[in-house]
């Protein structure tokens, strides 16, 4: 199998990055050389994982391999979530409108608030005190 054979996509979410190969196939999916199962151990976070398949109906349909790094558990589904989406649109143009709206190929781009000097956190203040 060549690199021109695999349809590429890079998916992010918070401080994760996720750069998806697909390749028609049997439904396998391979994260940072893990089973999808062992990686992602939680059944809704499979589940929100898998929604760019199951909206498209191509769960069976390809063989995806992932590099997922950076960030947390959660953001790495997100990541992966959204580069499998992305992938899904390079190889079938009209599967564009059913995934855009149900919205998984926006980028979700909340990311964690950064501290501010003089304070203890990015919202959080010192006690005032007037006198």
């Amino acid at each position: 199998m060549t690199d021109s054979d695999y349809i590429w996509a890079t998916g992010r979410r918070k401080e994760s990055t996720a750069q998806v190969r697909m390749v028609s196939g049997s439904g396998k999916i391979t994260v940072n050389s893990k089973e999808f199962e062992v990686y992602f151990p939680i059944e809704p976070m499979r589940g929100y994982v898998t929604q760019p398949l199951q909206v498209t109906s191509t769960l069976d349909k390809y063989d995806i391999k992932v590099n997922v790094k950076g960030g947390g558990k959660m953001g790495q589904a997100g990541a992966l979530r959204h580069g499998i989406a992305r992938a899904l649109v390079k190889c079938d143009a009209n599967s564009r409108s059913v995934l855009k709206e149900s919205s998984m190929l926006t980028r979700d781009a909340r990311v964690k608030e950064r501290k501010k000097p003089g304070q203890p956190g990015a919202r959080k203040r010192f006690q005032f005190s007037k006198r």
